[in-house]
């Protein structure tokens, strides 16, 4: 993590320790100590942190969550699977604030794959792992805020989603003004811009790519000038569509999914102008009306001269005689 976002992770816990152990802690402690106790930057001031390990199905991820938690699988877990394997232990502790009532006690504000992994492994007979989580208390712009400084710079979360998330949260937590949000996550306007149009893009483009992983911010830029004319928009509509019908046939393994860069290529050609054919120069030579002709066009500086095999000497003579007539 850049020093940029150190800073955002500073002002978002309010002035808290990051609870990193010094260089001399034996790595041990750091799991297995109960609680841990720092000084605030205000002189005599001692405030208390909590690490707890808990069962993972004591969380529930926020509904806010900037990751589509359906989206995690064994596959695009597997590192963390097997690192919390090798490691005995989860490394780094979650994020959660406390739940006032529901059968869960924690609401997981920053950890998805780390709870999925966790899940996981508890699942498939390794039940001595727990969810390592550190407890607090924030408001929802905050957890906002905190996620998204954790993500930003990972690959393993979507265009789309942060998208989706950029979405809600400029209507929610800072009425609709894009300079004021990104004011608050130190990102220039155009940056988060570029990601609002992402979120604006219709339903049925995002229905024709065959994961949401797929969708990248820079399509919604390639995408823009042929969305904001009636026409090619009617014929991305069309196009994603008939898109969409083939993705949905491939999950029933019927013939193989586009990827993104398919579905983009696709949908570009669906809105390109249909070639223009050049008029043809034409114009027929005969002897009689019962002879048959022959045809004559220009192609260019070239002058094409056809006719039918089936055409009699004489008449032949006697349509090119016409035709050199024609050129004097």
């Amino acid at each position: 993590m850049n020093k940029k976002h150190d800073a955002l992770y500073d002002d978002v816990l309010g002035g808290l320790d990051d609870m990193a152990p010094s260089k001399s802690a034996a790595r041990s402690s750091r799991f297995l100590k109960r609680s841990t106790t720092i000084a605030d930057q205000v002189a005599g001031d001692i405030e208390e942190k909590t690490l707890r390990w808990v069962d993972p199905a004591d969380c529930q991820m926020w509904d806010r969550h900037n990751r589509d938690y359906a989206l995690l699988s064994e596959e695009n877990c597997r590192d963390l699977i097997d690192g919390i394997r090798s490691q005995g232990r989860q490394e780094f502790a979650a994020i959660v604030r406390p739940l006032p009532d529901g059968p869960q006690r924690y609401e997981v504000i920053c950890g998805a794959r780390r709870h999925f992994a966790v899940s996981w492994l508890r699942a498939h007979n390794y039940l001595q792992f727990k969810y390592l989580v550190d407890v607090r208390d924030m408001t929802d712009e905050e957890a906002f805020r905190l996620a998204d400084i954790e993500n930003r710079d990972r690959e393993d979360i979507s265009d789309y989603e942060r998208a989706i998330d950029y979405a809600d949260a400029i209507a929610r937590y800072y009425g609709g003004k894009q300079k004021a949000m990104a004011e608050r996550l130190e990102v220039s306007p155009p940056w988060l811009s570029r990601y609002l149009s992402l979120a604006n893009l219709p339903s049925q483009i995002v229905a024709a790519f065959a994961s949401i992983r797929d969708i990248k911010e820079r399509h919604a830029r390639d995408l823009k000038p042929l969305i904001a004319e009636k026409k090619s928009l009617n014929a991305l509509i069309e196009t994603s569509n008939s898109i969409a019908q083939a993705q949905e046939g491939a999950r029933k393994g019927l013939g193989r999914p586009l990827d993104g860069v398919e579905v983009m290529r696709r949908l570009k050609a669906a809105c390109k102008p249909a070639a223009v054919l050049k008029p043809t120069h034409e114009k027929t030579y005969r002897r009689t009306a019962g002879d048959v002709p022959i045809t004559v066009r220009n192609k260019g500086r070239r002058t094409v001269v056809e006719f039918d095999s089936s055409i009699g000497s004489a008449a032949l003579r006697a349509a090119l005689e016409s035709f050199l007539d024609d050129r004097k």
